[in-house]
């Protein structure tokens, strides 16, 4: 008798228990299964997101590529810039913005145009590393070439640590210079980029020295 109260006393204890808690453990197994599940369905969304994103970007490399398409431009901005509405958090909407700005400014001779690609995908990319620099090296060669002179040296300026870009820079910079008319600041950048070049003096670059009046051997 003493075996079946004990049992009776247990099972009684549980369903009070049940009672007290049963609910909020309902709702927390519910929370965590919702959190599994929802987890799961994001990763997939992200998986077939970047599946897009890179079949979008396939078919931009092959319309950039195909130079007896008439429509060629038409092509690689309409892709471009479904990359950079639709899957705007992605590099290859970042790497797609590259190439808009290279054919804008190569093909179509548009550097204003290029300014804004590279605006958008230097804003997306992330502050370091070689991407960063690459964009911002373009950003102030389109900049330069649309004559916001101020612009392309504050867009050089902004970069902390140039790296192995230091020289492309600093030549740049100097291009700048010349071209506002400070040809003692323009010889002075030339002469830094020579010191921070890594594969041996640059012919065009000891031409533009030879241009400001300084020889080799200085």
């Amino acid at each position: 008798m003493a075996e079946i109260r004990t049992e009776e006393e247990t099972v009684q204890a549980i369903k009070d228990w049940w009672k007290k808690n049963g609910s909020s453990l309902l709702i927390g197994i519910a929370a965590a299964l919702a959190i599994v599940f929802g987890w799961q369905a994001w990763q997939n969304h992200q998986t077939q997101q970047r599946t897009e994103a890179a079949s979008q970007f396939a078919d931009l490399i092959n319309a950039y590529s195909d130079e007896s398409d008439e429509n060629r431009a038409e092509t690689v901005a309409y892709i471009a810039e479904t990359l950079r509405d639709e899957y705007s958090d992605s590099a290859f909407a970042i790497y797609g913005m590259l190439m808009l700005a290279r054919q804008q400014i190569m093909d179509q001779d548009d550097a204003g145009a290029a300014i804004e690609s590279l605006t958008w995908a230097r804003d997306k990319a992330d502050e370091s590393g070689p991407l960063a620099l690459v964009i911002r090296n373009r950003l102030a060669r389109a900049q330069f070439a649309a004559e916001q002179y101020d612009e392309a040296l504050s867009t050089l300026e902004s970069v902390d640590d140039a790296g192995s870009f230091s020289a492309v820079f600093t030549e740049l910079k100097g291009d700048i210079l010349l071209a506002q008319g400070d040809r003692e600041g323009a010889r002075d950048a030339y002469l830094a980029a020579r010191e921070q070049t890594q594969q041996g003096r640059s012919g065009i670059l000891e031409l533009k020295l030879s241009d400001l009046g300084v020889g080799e051997g200085a």
